[in-house]
């Protein structure tokens, strides 16, 4: 890949990547929106409690997709084509069996998670619904991220996003449609977000079905070690996914305990919008994946680091013009989903955001710089970057500082974890840059 060529790749690819998970994000912007205005703060207290488990779904599914199109772009590029083959039959098996796995949980187990995450007997039966119907279509979400991530890799960023904007616009269509005209509650919220996917890979099918993929489905006889190379591969962006769920797990338990049902509703604003924010930087991380791979994958050095700069400079202008339309429209954003025009909730969501959002840069810079490294054969590197957003930094962080400074701490337990981790980031890059490629 020529190096006058890595600008417009970038473009192409990034750009498309953007759009299409922030459309992607509608699915829980449509829910919170329509569930605020039909069921009020316990609505929102419920999707809250519940979406930990959405999280690890979503995560899984990008696991295997981000990390089994990474080993089939690197493969691609040398021309090793039966390799890039069996990469993608090993995800299809690990598709199958988490698949299977999740279902299964959805019809024994969803009463006990109910419970696990916190649900009291006021919300307790709209929690239940949701994770049991999320569950079972839990095969839709998990084929869909492979199936638009091998498709990306494939050289066809544009057809993965029409896919994912497809899937959002259906979400938003059907979750009034459930939810009002045919007043089904939380069912019909969670009913419009499993359908989502669905439609997502009906837009796809004809690629397939004509045969325009260059992946496909063969006999392979080294599943098990194709499999340790996506997990490896795909960790990052699973971990980066876990750590949405995690924060929103732990930051529910923390402020249960401080503030009760009303800040968890509070929470739920903020978490919403989250989602939407994280979604630009996995659109921007996703996109320059292909490219980072392609060019790691051909030897083009010079390209990789090109990307790498690119990569940076759009993360910042981004965390810049987001934390601006927060910082000046926390108020306006609360009040649309504050149908109950409750003060309390009103005063801690606009506090939360101003304060909780200061974690964008950091937050950019630590999720691209786990894609780079995951892009150019360091998965160590990027593992222990997403385990440190996810786990050991974030966990005793909010704990000190909820126990300091109340909800306060809370708020600021995210930028402050971010940050810490977005400097040892810094060291990994500056200590292993001379041989990432």
């Amino acid at each position: 890949m020529k190096n006058e060529s890595v600008w417009k790749d970038f473009r192409r690819y990034v750009s498309f990547n953007i759009l299409g998970q922030m459309a992607y994000s509608c699915y829980t912007l449509a829910d919170t929106f329509f569930v605020a205005a039909s069921l009020g703060a316990n609505g929102l207290t419920a999707l809250n409690l519940a979406f930990p488990v959405f999280c690890i779904i979503s995560g899984t599914g990008l696991m295997i997709g981000m990390g089994g199109g990474t080993q089939y772009s690197i493969a691609k590029s040398r021309g090793e084509d039966g390799k890039g083959n069996q990469v993608f039959t090993s995800a299809v098996y690990m598709v199958v069996c988490l698949a299977a796995l999740f279902v299964l949980s959805g019809i024994l187990f969803s009463g006990s998670f109910a419970k696990a995450l916190g649900a009291d007997h006021t919300v307790f039966g709209m929690i239940d619904t949701y994770l049991k119907v999320l569950l079972l279509f839990s095969p839709a979400f998990l084929t869909n991220h492979l199936l638009q991530c091998f498709v990306r890799n494939d050289g066809c960023p544009s057809l993965s996003m029409a896919a994912m904007i497809s899937g959002s616009l259906s979400n938003v269509v059907l979750d009034y449609i459930f939810i009002f005209p045919l007043d089904m509650g939380i069912f019909g919220a969670a009913l419009a977000t499993g359908l989502a996917p669905v439609i997502s890979i009906v837009v796809i099918s004809p690629y397939l079905i004509g045969k325009r993929n260059q992946f496909h489905f063969v006999k392979s006889f080294s599943v098990a070690e194709r499999i340790t190379a996506i997990i490896s591969s795909g960790i990052p962006p699973f971990v980066t996914e876990i750590t949405s769920g995690i924060v929103m797990f732990l930051f529910n338990f923390i402020i249960l305990r401080l503030a009760g049902n009303i800040g968890v509703a509070a929470f739920s604003i903020i978490t919403v919008i989250s989602l939407v924010v994280i979604a630009m930087y996995t659109g921007l991380s996703q996109g320059v994946q292909p490219i980072i791979s392609a060019n790691y994958g051909a030897g083009n050095a010079a390209g990789v680091k090109s990307i790498w700069k690119y990569a940076m400079i759009t993360a910042f202008l981004l965390s810049g013009i987001i934390y601006a339309v927060i910082y000046f429209g926390a108020s306006q954003i609360a009040f649309v989903f504050n149908s109950e025009h409750d003060a309390v909730l009103q005063a801690f969501a606009v506090v939360g955001m101003k304060l909780y959002f200061l974690a964008c840069p950091f937050i950019g810079f630590n999720i691209v710089t786990a894609t780079y490294f995951t892009s150019t054969e360091r998965p160590r590197l990027a593992q222990s970057i997403s385990l440190l957003r996810g786990f050991f930094v974030l966990v005793p962080v909010a704990f000190l500082l909820s126990s300091a400074f109340g909800m306060t701490g809370v708020w600021c337990a995210y930028p402050l974890a971010e940050c810490v981790v977005s400097l040892i980031a810094v060291v990994f890059y500056r200590c292993f840059k001379r041989t990432s490629v």
